[in-house]
């Protein structure tokens, strides 16, 4: 088990983190949500051992993380971490890459754990190719197969998918996600991306000013976000006398006692979202079609996801 006890940490004078703590379990994801600036990076550089920590401590199956004080070179064999540079080598080959730190005293069993991997990443026709001549987004997944190669104990991802694009991501993430799950391999994701979380996480904490304002299972917040902030990760909101409500728990009826005035039409697909303004408020609602801007409509809103 992962257990980070109540750490705190400040560039300078500046913190950034204050009275953090988690714990995650063997073969678990964890996901770190927050803004830009709330400390999701930093986060893992600490649990890394990249920084020292102003207080607190980290504990992997109860033995202490160590940062740069009392460790000469940063990092832990049985973690590795994926940042949003990338460690590669750009003159040799995708399987290569993925080889780097796979002994070559077992060549059979080195070539069919990099068939492996490129498969997880989906990379299998690059296995030829010069890193050089990838594109971002599948240095990327170069990056990510290099770091699973030796099976590690904790796998730490810093925005692991924001390279990578909409083609690729959703396969991407059920292969990934389900081969560290398969592995019992211990994940940690910091995020901006709810796609990244819902359907794979099985805790999620968020960050906000460097504290940790809410944690708990994905669906658990979904339906009781408690601050707009969680709900607007997860997925357009509005307030209503004091409660949070997302678009699908506002929809038109001639029972409604909300009255609202057509703004926008937004094509999402498999609906339509529905921009109104109410008493000064802008709301949002979920519509199978598109409404008349201008018209007037009765609104009312279910409780319950």
């Amino acid at each position: 088990m992962l257990s980070v006890k109540n750490i705190s940490f400040s560039y300078s004078k500046s913190q950034i983190l204050s009275g953090i703590s988690l714990s995650v379990k063997r073969g678990d994801y964890l996901a770190i949500v927050g803004e830009s600036g709330s400390g999701k990076s930093t986060l893992l550089k600490l649990i890394y051992g990249e920084y020292d920590l102003d207080e607190g401590k980290i504990l992997w199956n109860g033995s202490a993380v160590l940062g740069p004080k009392d460790k000469l070179v940063v990092g832990h064999g049985f973690m590795k971490y994926v940042a949003q540079e990338f460690d590669l080598m750009p003159f040799t080959t995708v399987s290569e890459n993925i080889g780097t730190h796979l002994s070559n005293f077992y060549p059979k069993e080195k070539e069919k754990r990099i068939k492996e991997l490129l498969k997880v990443v989906e990379l299998e026709e690059f296995s030829s190719t010069k890193v050089k001549l990838l594109s971002g987004g599948q240095k990327q997944r170069v990056a990510l197969a290099k770091a699973i190669a030796k099976q590690p104990e904790v796998l730490l991802l810093d925005e692991p998918f924001s390279h990578i694009d909409n083609f690729k991501k959703q396969s991407l993430r059920k292969s990934l996600f389900q081969f560290l799950k398969t592995k019992q391999i211990t994940c940690i994701v910091a995020t901006h991306d709810k796609n990244d979380v819902l359907a794979f996480a099985d805790h999620m904490a968020v960050l906000n000013n460097g504290k940790i304002i809410l944690k708990g299972p994905p669906k658990k917040l979904y339906k009781d976000p408690q601050y707009d902030l969680v709900a607007a990760f997860f997925s357009d909101y509005c307030i209503l006398n004091d409660v949070i409500y997302y678009a699908n728990q506002i929809e038109v009826s001639g029972q409604g006692s909300i009255k609202a005035h057509i703004k926008h039409n937004y094509f999402k697909g498999t609906h339509y979202m529905i921009e109104a303004e109410t008493e000064g408020q802008i709301i949002y609602f979920n519509h199978p079609f598109p409404l008349d801007i201008n018209q007037s409509v009765l609104l009312t809103t279910k409780e319950s996801l």
